[in-house]
């Protein structure tokens, strides 16, 4: 049963970071649009709608980075039956962001060719068809039967640090899109165009998203320079670090890029400074404040020897 529970949780692991891969490509269109110079050809519906989609994939990346987060503070690199249905969770709330950034930007982009019902009869397609790809056709197919044990297995140091290095290739496919943005936007007339305050903060962004990127590669780079590929206690300990921290400049770089964006939209330093806030505090929420609360408790139910804390259920 541990074995099984490990291969469980590599496979739903495996899984997120595809969902992942399919959420960077809308990322990077999504913060792309606001420097095009077709932007400022958009109707105001459109560029509202644009912020819309902008905020469901910061969404999306905040509900499929969680689980990795929840295995690294709360089971500490364990597997438990907890974890792989908080992923089942997660994958759910992720795809269903995701099916509303394709409705909204489906629309953005038909709608400037070819008109407001052209725009809003392919937004409602594409957004529809995702919907029932992700979600009707699992019903239809029948879903999976809820398990009620809250089975925990004591995960061997080689599966441990397996999953440690598949979660750092779980966590950069984001990174890498948002940095690789942050390089070509400054490089185009719509760049040109911003104050000098926001080129700054787009800079800014740029060193954090870099930093992240940095930190979410060094564990591979250790395991294989430093260590030889063997595995090792100490280098676990240290990997675990560096991908508990990294989240945490990939969310200030996102606030940051958001308070760009939304000051290209609104013009408005204070609503600016409220949006790039509020996504940041969501994904502070997601990777950090509800992992360590789970922790929290999990090792106050251990202590009276009940029931762990489950977020999912």
């Amino acid at each position: 049963m541990p074995r099984d529970l490990d291969r469980k949780l590599k496979t739903s692991l495996d899984e997120t970071r595809l969902l992942l891969l399919g959420t960077q490509v809308l990322l990077g269109f999504q913060l792309q649009a606001f420097f095009q110079d077709g932007f400022s050809q958009l109707s105001p519906l459109s560029r509202t709608l644009c912020l819309g989609g902008l905020g469901a994939v910061v969404l999306a990346m905040a509900f499929l980075v969680m689980p990795s987060m929840e295995h690294r503070l709360v089971e500490r690199g364990h597997s438990s039956v907890r974890l792989i249905a908080a992923t089942g969770v997660c994958a759910a709330l992720g795809l269903a962001c995701l099916a509303v950034t394709i409705t909204l930007s489906s629309f953005v982009v038909i709608e400037r060719h070819f008109g407001l019902l052209a725009g809003l009869g392919g937004g409602l397609a594409l957004g529809g068809l995702a919907a029932f790809a992700w979600f009707g056709l699992p019903v239809l197919m029948g879903l999976a039967a809820e398990n009620k044990q809250m089975e925990k297995s004591r995960t061997p140091l080689v599966t441990r640090i397996e999953q440690l290095l598949t979660e750092a290739r779980l966590i950069i496919p984001g990174a890498q899109a948002l940095l690789g943005f942050q390089f070509v936007a400054m490089l185009t007339s719509g760049f040109d165009r911003l104050p000098q305050t926001s080129k700054i903060m787009h800079v800014v962004a740029l060193g954090l998203i870099a930093v992240n990127v940095m930190l979410l590669m060094t564990p591979a780079a250790l395991h294989r320079l430093s260590w030889g590929g063997e595995d090792s206690e100490r280098f676990l300990r240290i990997g675990s670090a560096l991908v508990i921290a990294a989240p945490l400049f990939l969310a200030a770089g996102i606030a940051m890029e958001s308070w760009v964006v939304l000051g290209k939209v609104i013009d408005d330093v204070t609503w600016s400074t409220a949006g790039a806030a509020a996504a940041f505090l969501v994904l502070v929420l997601c990777w950090y404040a509800i992992p360590l609360l789970l922790r929290a408790a999990n090792g106050r139910a251990a202590a009276q020897g009940g029931r762990p804390a489950a977020l999912w259920r």
